[in-house]
């Protein structure tokens, strides 16, 4: 009988919309136990984010990075409802927050505080600019870093205004950072028998995110243009237009395939002296593409496709969501999930995360607000007078 990775790590959940959340969903989905700390009555505000939203009312938005959790209601600005969340890091491994910077030293909820209390707590901030540094006081908006850190700059159109990516990415692109620092602090507390603080920022993971064109930068102190669906350094890799105007992505990464792509399209550039290795087609990059996509006009999408895979050229169509949604792969995958809630069904995103021994498993959908309230406070001690008394006071 398999278990679950993180079966026995407790995570006590403070973040919320979609970076932190999204961390402590990826921790859910590996077998922690994940209690998610609502305000009374508006919940994450993510509740709120719709339409589009399911059947019973629950906002997709919402749904994309809670499943697997229980919903706790409390208001931490009472001395109650912080009583409650000092009970839970007692004996909790993992505190998760996306608070700016000392907003929850007022609540004695910051990591100098709750360390004292439980020195094995992993304590996980997901910040805009860390902790540390002359922006660190800043909120952070995944937009704002986007064009803050370079990304924006080398996406879109060569000509015209930059464009964000189409999904909040550094968002999850540093939730998963939170996820690995996460892990990482909590192996070291296997040597070290203590924890410590876990500082993530949406800054520094977009900084890590311009890879190879933040490099190209610091190699050669040049500033990297937009290029559109073009490559700084491969070419031919980018989209072309097809007979019937749609679109495929040709990834030529080398000059046997570059040969490949001319035998398929009955040409001979490959043995013109501009076109015959890829630092050449760099430089002349403009005149073979025009080359290229005057030839790919007379076909359409699918009959190129279906030559190039049968020559093995890296080559793919332009999928829509919901095409992407429905491809084989994915379903074989199971990268959608559909999981029971409030007597429907509803569908979610899996996890990419396969493990052979201790896989990920889809227990629950995303709670309802604070439907875990009263089961978690009993947990924690508390009466069923307690638990009333609490609840006519708002603080929970």
């Amino acid at each position: 009988m398999s278990t679950t990775a993180l079966a026995g790590i407790k995570v006590v959940d403070l973040s919320r919309v979609l970076a932190g959340p999204s961390a402590t969903q990826c921790l859910a989905d590996l077998g922690a136990e994940v209690i998610k700390i609502e305000r009374p009555k508006e919940g994450d505000e993510t509740r709120h984010w719709a339409p589009p939203q399911f059947a019973d009312g629950t906002s997709a938005y919402f749904s994309t990075v809670n499943r697997n959790k229980q919903s706790l209601t409390v208001d931490i600005s009472t001395p109650e409802g912080q009583e409650i969340i000092q009970k839970m890091i007692l004996d909790a491994d993992v505190l998760v927050e996306n608070y700016k910077v000392g907003g929850l030293k007022k609540y004695g909820l910051d990591y100098d505080s709750v360390k004292a209390l439980n020195p094995r707590l992993v304590y996980a901030s997901l910040t805009g600019f860390g902790h540390t540094g002359p922006d660190s006081h800043k909120p952070g908006y995944d937009y704002i870093i986007q064009g803050l850190s370079g990304l924006m700059s080398i996406t879109g159109p060569e000509q015209g205004m930059p464009h964000k990516v189409g999904v909040a990415v550094v968002d999850l692109f540093s939730g998963l950072n939170l996820v690995i620092g996460i892990q990482a602090a909590l192996l070291a507390r296997y040597q070290t028998g203590t924890g410590q603080h876990v500082d993530v920022s949406l800054l520094d993971s977009a900084v890590t995110m311009l890879g190879n064109v933040g490099m190209n930068h610091l190699a050669t102190g040049n500033v990297p243009p937009r290029l559109g669906n073009a490559h700084p350094s491969i070419v031919p890799y980018q989209v072309f237009e097809t007979a019937g105007g749609q679109h495929l992505i040709l990834a030529c990464g080398n000059d046997k395939q570059f040969a490949a792509v001319c035998n398929v399209m009955g040409q001979d550039w490959n043995q013109e002296e501009r076109f015959e290795t890829n630092p050449k087609r760099v430089l002349h990059r403009e005149a073979l593409i025009e080359l290229m996509q005057e030839e790919f006009l007379s076909h359409t999408r699918d009959q190129w496709l279906s030559v190039f895979e049968a020559a093995q050229v890296p080559c793919g169509p332009i999928n829509n969501i919901a095409e992407a949604l429905a491809m084989p792969q994915v379903i074989e995958r199971e990268m959608v999930i559909v999981l029971p809630k409030n007597d429907t069904d509803i569908s979610v995103l899996g996890s990419p995360i396969k493990l052979s021994a201790t896989p990920v498993s889809y227990r629950t959908a995303p709670p309802n607000l604070g439907q875990d309230t009263v089961s978690v406070l009993t947990n924690l001690g508390y009466t069923a007078e307690q638990i009333e008394k609490l609840q006519q006071q708002g603080v929970v």
